[in-house]
């Protein structure tokens, strides 16, 4: 495990606090684990904001939660995910020295607004900070209720630390179109910060090796299978969460961007990312 000192000098290179950074240490671990496992490693699929930090942009966003798709709707059983994970704490703690207590790990299933069964997660850990007083927690979200267009793609994990990590087969993920179409979305769902910010920088990143006419059809299936129109930019601006999107932007975000820019400056965007879509449908 990296000294408490690393943290620190990251967090101020960054301007972020020490325990989001020492979160983002504790993600990876975490993320070795679960491809390290091999119950796990072929059945989930890693997606979301995190996905985008650890697998496809060094520079972005922190995040604090791990999303995953699992394709064996049987892992969202709530007894073989507290064993599993003990597991996975075990192996952790071996290789790194990060504690996972065993009854910080805890796991509950819900029905999703599609009625059927999905999972939360909470891991608790002891990582570099050795923080006495609480213990702090990686949320994670478990799904099988989740339409997947396109082949998983094995990725690198970015890991800036200076320990030494073990070798492994990679981390199964969305590709970037599935998570740009997804985040898309998500977006005109529920309003939210994160997915202002991702769409926006997702479209501005493009350029990157991305197949429009793929993310088109992708981002079409998933509105369908969510039973959603595909939405325009006139559409979200008349959406009653516009105004809550705005007043929580610096209270869902700042603590994970050192200089996080203003959410109008990320609206204003926005109608070139639906002009884009419009065009690329022609």
């Amino acid at each position: 495990m990296i000294r408490k000192q690393e943290i620190m000098r990251h967090a101020k290179l960054l301007g972020l606090s020490a325990n989001t950074v020492e979160k983002d240490y504790v993600l990876n671990w975490l993320l070795l684990g679960i491809f390290s496992n091999v119950q796990l490693n072929t059945q989930w699929i890693f997606k979301g904001g995190t996905c985008l930090k650890k697998c496809y942009f060094k520079e972005y966003r922190f995040s604090e939660d791990l999303d995953f798709t699992l394709t064996n709707a049987e892992q969202l059983d709530i007894d073989f995910l507290n064993v599993v994970f003990a597991e996975i704490g075990e192996w952790i703690y071996e290789q790194s020295g990060i504690e996972i207590p065993e009854d910080s790990i805890a796991f509950e299933s819900y029905t999703n607004p599609r009625g059927k069964i999905s999972v939360e997660g909470k891991i608790g850990y002891k990582g570099p900070m050795q923080r006495q007083s609480s213990i702090s927690r990686v949320k994670l979200d478990l799904t099988n209720d989740e339409l997947v267009c396109t082949e998983p793609v094995i990725s690198e994990l970015y890991h800036p630390y200076t320990d030494e990590i073990p070798n492994y087969d990679g981390i199964l993920t969305y590709s970037l179109e599935e998570i740009f179409a997804e985040k898309t979305r998500a977006l005109a769902e529920r309003m939210r910060p994160r997915d202002l910010y991702d769409v926006v920088h997702l479209y501005n990143e493009k350029r990157h090796e991305l197949d429009v006419g793929k993310y088109i059809e992708i981002f079409a299936a998933k509105c369908e299978f969510k039973n959603i129109a595909i939405p325009s930019f006139s559409e979200l601006s008349e959406k009653a969460e516009y105004q809550e999107l705005v007043s929580e932007w610096d209270n869902m975000l700042a603590h994970q961007i050192g200089d996080l820019a203003s959410c109008q400056s990320y609206w204003q965007q926005l109608p070139g990312v639906f002009d884009w879509i419009e065009g690329a449908k022609i």
